[in-house]
């Protein structure tokens, strides 16, 4: 429940990246808030004088706008009056304050009504309906309310930005801006409401927020309210291959005239599709040390003048304040959790220990040691790059790249040759799935190490990483041993690949072990979950 639940926070957020219009707005929070549950409809309806008006729907959106509710009347009439959610396990339908409308009403059996409030008070409500009867359980409950309370935020967030942006000068659309980015304490939502926002009130087409990794020398796409996929998953650029490493290296904005022509722009191809013309990029930084960079976007020729120049540079700092302090926050958040990450380390550190004790089949202490030792160090590895990296995630490739390191240099036997290939996407992973990824991979370039080079003296191992649509896909490959005829992992497989088949299930994933084209390939596959 507490995955889902941050996944569905995120993806309310996200609903303020791709909605342009307030209707939109809504009908997403309804997709969003009936996919949250698995229930069968969702209708959001606002209050418009004496009327609840229908405003969005899973169920019968021919009728938005068309069907309206008189104040006090229904069940949404109790919980205005009341203030408080109403959860009906069974028989909504034939409930006495229930209000019939056909249109949007078949489905019936059990409903939830939530009040929907914004800064000034109740707007609206939000009604979740399911065809069978349904267990309301006190997590769920609680879950609901704090997701119908963040698409209120949503909602408030986008009118704000569209009544202050809609006759305001470029002076208003910045303080807007940067008042709404520094009351929030969270580095994504920061980062997610200052592209919104920025693009709302300054009427640009895109608007990306890249931020500084030092160690690789890389900007990394951190936001952006561009809808389409591709440019979502635009790659991290080098710092001395890009404009936006130029803005950050002078320190000063630069601004691209066209973008489809300009020679140093990386991705034309992507600004003709997505209609990508002026651009300035702004950077990020506090007390001269860089944080990253904002870029933005016009779908046609624009000459930037000095008045917005001098506001975008004004926001930039904010900006930068308001990550600065978001980060600061999370490093102190993390300090106090500290204590409880250890501990529970350490008690996967024992049932490890245990599980080896158990196996029993280890010719020597020394080879049992030196499993133990792999192990504690695959978690280790974890904690030091959460040191060097961004504070509550650790990218997978430096994972990989840690526990390689580790391989070749305590567990390579001398007359053996491995070349090691470390490829695909940096995916950024929570501190709970990386200690389980590192554990995984551990296991698996150990196994690829002792057994697919038992016999062959000279090979690769490839490590492969892709992320598709919320899915990690992870391979660990050799070209040294094959797999024996008719190995079956589930009955002949020793301690490390049942930790891995273990760990893969409790990322909610999949391990599959195969001969493929001459190669000796592992596969896990797991959801990716954005935050702890």
């Amino acid at each position: 429940m507490g995955a889902d639940r941050s996944e569905a926070l995120f993806r309310i957020l996200r609903t303020l990246a791709k909605s342009q219009t307030e209707d939109d707005l809504l009908t997403n929070l309804a997709s969003e808030l009936r996919s949250f549950g698995d229930f069968d409809g969702c209708d959001i309806l606002l209050q418009d004088g004496d009327f609840l008006v229908l405003r969005a729907t899973t169920s019968a959106p021919d009728y938005v706008a068309r069907v309206k509710l008189g104040r006090g009347l229904g069940i949404c009439g109790i919980v205005a009056a009341s203030g408080k959610p109403l959860f009906l396990k069974s028989g909504a339908g034939t409930h006495p304050s229930f209000a019939e409308c056909p249109e949007i009403d078949a489905v019936r059996e059990s409903m939830a009504v939530l009040p929907l409030n914004l800064a000034a008070g109740l707007v609206g409500m939000v009604v979740l309906r399911s065809g069978e009867r349904r267990e309301f359980p006190a997590a769920e409950k609680r879950t609901l309310r704090e997701l119908v309370d963040a698409a209120g935020h949503a909602l408030d967030g986008f009118r704000q930005a569209y009544l202050s942006g809609a006759n305001t000068n470029t002076l208003g659309a910045l303080s807007e801006v940067t008042k709404t980015i520094a009351s929030s304490p969270y580095l994504e939502e920061i980062l997610q409401l200052l592209v919104n926002l920025t693009a709302q009130q300054f009427n640009y087409r895109v608007v990306s927020i890249r931020l500084l990794d030092a160690q690789r020398g890389e900007l990394v796409l951190r936001a952006t309210q561009a809808t389409a996929k591709a440019y979502q998953r635009k790659p991290a650029i080098k710092l001395g291959e890009s404009i936006a490493g130029r803005a950050i290296r002078e320190n000063k904005p630069i601004i691209i005239r066209d973008v489809q022509v300009e020679e140093d722009y990386i991705g034309h191809d992507l600004a003709v599709e997505q209609g990508l013309r002026s651009m300035i990029c702004m950077p990020l930084t506090i007390q001269d040390r860089p944080l990253g960079v904002m870029s933005c976007y016009t779908s046609d020729p624009h000459h930037f003048p000095p008045d917005e120049v001098k506001a975008l540079e004004t926001l930039a700092k904010q900006a930068a304040v308001s990550i600065e302090n978001a980060k600061l926050q999370v490093r102190s958040t993390l300090m106090q959790e500290m204590h409880h990450r250890v501990k529970n380390n350490l008690q996967q550190v024992a049932s490890l220990l245990r599980l080896q004790l158990r196996h029993g089949r280890y010719k020597s202490l020394d080879e049992a040691i030196t499993d133990s030792l792999g192990r504690i160090l695959a978690i280790a590895a974890v904690h030091d790059l959460l040191s060097r990296e961004d504070l509550d995630h650790v990218g997978l490739r430096s994972i990989a790249e840690s526990l390689v390191q580790h391989q070749q240099h305590s567990l390579m036997l001398p007359d053996r040759t491995i070349a090691f290939d470390i490829r695909g996407d940096d995916v950024h992973l929570n501190m709970t799935q990386a200690t389980q990824i590192a554990l995984i991979l551990n296991e698996l370039i150990q196994n690829a190490v002792e057994h697919g080079f038992h016999e062959t003296v000279r090979g690769d191992i490839h490590v492969n990483v892709e992320e598709r649509d919320g899915e990690v896909a992870l391979w660990v490959s050799n070209s040294g041993d094959p797999l024996p005829e008719g190995f079956d992992r589930t009955t002949s497989s020793h301690l490390g690949l049942q930790i891995v088949e273990s760990l893969s299930r409790a990322l909610g994933g999949r391990f599959k072990l195969d001969n493929i084209l001459g190669w000796a390939v592992a596969e896990v596959r797991f959801p990716r979950i954005g935050s702890e």
